[in-house]
């Protein structure tokens, strides 16, 4: 015994203040406790009761609790304890308990006991909240499509929903709580993500081949907690087998999308005047796309293109595509009239209007009138039927030669050249004005050699016409080396030259097979025409060398094979004017 410890002394023979003891006891309790006399006034109240329910000595309850009222009566009625009765005060919640005080048969009042369950009921309800959480993840992970497997931080499975089960052929009840390491030892799957995860402890991705023969895409994600520890591998599996069936479905999708828009643009393009048009070069196929397009329009348009590129057929489409289709298009070519005759031809003449003009005669425009009038080679008309022409587009007004009557006319214009407008405009060959007028809507037709995709295929479709024009049974073939050089020839002449070649070809020759000995003599001498440049280059010529050069092989060519300039001039696209000019110049005369 301690010097300073004093004696334990029996509680029973202690001289206590029973008062002071029972306020003490009382306080001793972690519950909050009231002891009341059979009026409900508190006659002993412990510190939590005082402190949390406000209920001090004297306090009366059945005012202070009035929930309590039915509660307590029923307990002095019946001399029976009842418990688990909810209250709330000063926002927390309680569980009371009533007791009867009974001495010597008779009850004094009431013992109230009250345990404060705020915390339990937090805590509670957060085990709810978890709880559902826990049911929604399942849910989820339960319902994905994918496979859904998880991992602890040991490589043990926790976790694998039906996804996975289906995509891997694994039970789950077979590798629940089970090792990946072990897993994959055992030879139940092949390879594991979940180990690579662990160990470098950063996303990974795999491909795994299944028994089944699919392939799967495996993603392992480390779940890292507070303390950078990782606890949980989540691996999320893919069938790339679908994924490979639905890309071959979407692109065989897109090729029937493509080959439909390919057959809806043919069927429009054969409408137009039974004329066909090879359209496999994308640069191409956007030029008819846009002639459709603007052939809903009104405005005037102007194509530009090299000789036997098919200015007309597109002049066709866009009237074809036209508010003006019901009426015939008027075409008129600028180069083969007369400079004398072109405004008569254009604008009419009243009857004696001139020798010979023995009746009234509507010209070109009043023909178009409500319509579309295509005027082709238009860089050729003379600067005084240009002014006519540019007055008429300005108020819509024209009068016949001969005559003071003026006519209102609505025409649409579509003007076609070969010849570059605008240097025309500087060297005043033609009025700027005009060019302005018809050039709102201009489309560059690209030539025949910046159309390679469109040659083999025109090649064949002419070839298989001209077969059956002749009466020629069977179809003819290209061995590799002609099909080569026509390929890869610059048809200086587009496809009006493709055209005669072809046809050339079908009448003279004499088997089903045409060889390169059998191509025209021009098509042969442009395969050595890249010869005679490296040539020249080795030897320092300079580039306007090389180009007489080259130009003087070609006009030789084309002699040859056409014989006559105006013929010769015309595959080219020059005039007669120009070709003499230039045989003189290399002196070919």
């Amino acid at each position: 015994m301690l010097l300073n410890e004093k004696p334990l002394v029996p509680i029973n023979e202690l001289k206590l203040n029973w008062k002071q003891f029972s306020k003490a006891f009382l306080n001793a309790s972690p519950n909050a406790i009231v002891v009341t006399d059979r009026s409900s006034k508190a006659i002993l109240s412990n510190e939590k009761a005082q402190d949390s329910l406000e209920i001090f000595t004297g306090t009366l309850l059945q005012t202070t609790l009035q929930e309590l009222t039915r509660s307590s009566a029923a307990v002095l009625k019946n001399n029976i304890a009842m418990g688990d009765i909810e209250i709330r005060r000063n926002n927390q919640k309680f569980m009371t308990r009533i007791s009867p005080i009974i001495w010597n048969g008779f009850t004094l009042g009431l013992l109230y006991v009250f345990e404060n369950i705020t915390a339990l009921e937090k805590v509670s309800q957060k085990m709810r909240s978890y709880q559902e959480l826990s049911m929604e993840l399942d849910t989820i992970i339960n319902s994905s499509h994918d496979g859904i497997l998880i991992c602890d931080g040991q490589g043990k499975v926790i976790q694998l929903n039906p996804a996975s089960e289906h995509l891997s052929g694994i039970k789950r009840e077979n590798v629940i709580g089970l090792a990946m390491q072990e897993l994959v030892d055992k030879r139940v799957v092949a390879r594991s993500v979940s180990l690579k995860v662990l160990n470098s402890q950063k996303k990974e991705t795999i491909v795994q081949d299944t028994k089944s023969g699919n392939k799967l895409l495996l993603t392992g994600t480390p779940v890292f907690d507070k303390d950078g520890r990782l606890f949980r591998v989540v691996v999320n599996e893919r069938d790339i087998t679908e994924i490979q069936d639905l890309r071959q479905k979407i692109d065989e999708k897109q090729a029937l999308k493509e080959e439909f828009a390919d057959d809806l643009l043919e069927m429009q393009l054969e409408a137009v005047k039974s004329k066909r048009i090879i359209a496999k070069s994308l640069d191409y196929k956007l030029v008819l796309e846009k002639a459709i397009k603007i052939g809903r329009v009104n405005s005037n348009v102007l194509i530009l293109g090299e000789s036997g590129t098919g200015k007309g057929v597109i002049a066709e489409m866009i009237h074809y595509h036209s508010k003006q289709c019901n009426t015939p298009m008027i075409k008129l070519n600028c180069g083969t009239i007369p400079d004398a005759l072109v405004e008569s031809e254009l604008f009419g003449y009243k009857k004696g209007a001139f020798t010979g003009a023995d009746r009234n005669k509507a010209g070109r425009f009043e023909m178009a009138d409500k319509g579309i009038l295509f005027l082709d080679e238009i860089g050729e008309l003379p600067l005084a039927s240009q002014v006519k022409i540019l007055r008429f587009l300005e108020d819509g007004y024209l009068s016949r030669i001969g005559d003071t009557v003026s006519k209102r006319v609505d025409v649409r214009i579509i003007a076609a050249t070969n010849q570059d407008l605008e240097e025309m405009v500087a060297e005043k060959k033609f009025r700027k004005d005009l060019y302005y007028r018809l050039n709102v809507i201009p489309i560059n037709l690209p030539p025949l050699r910046m159309r390679r995709a469109c040659i083999l295929p025109l090649i064949s479709h002419y070839m298989n016409h001209f077969c059956k024009k002749h009466g020629i049974k069977g179809r003819i073939f290209l061995d590799s080396h002609a099909k080569g050089t026509l390929e890869n020839y610059a048809y200086p002449g587009n496809v009006r030259e493709l055209i005669n070649i072809c046809e050339r070809l079908v009448v003279m020759n004499e088997s089903n097979t045409i060889h390169y000995k059998d191509l025209p003599s021009n098509v042969v001498a442009s395969t050595k025409h890249d010869g005679l440049i490296m040539d020249m280059q080795t030897k320092g010529s300079s580039l306007r060398e090389m180009m007489d050069a080259f130009e003087c092989q070609i006009l030789k060519n084309t002699m040859t094979e056409h014989l006559t300039q105006s013929k010769a001039a015309k595959v080219l696209g020059l005039n007669q004017s120009n070709i003499a000019r230039k045989l003189q110049k290399h002196k070919l005369l």
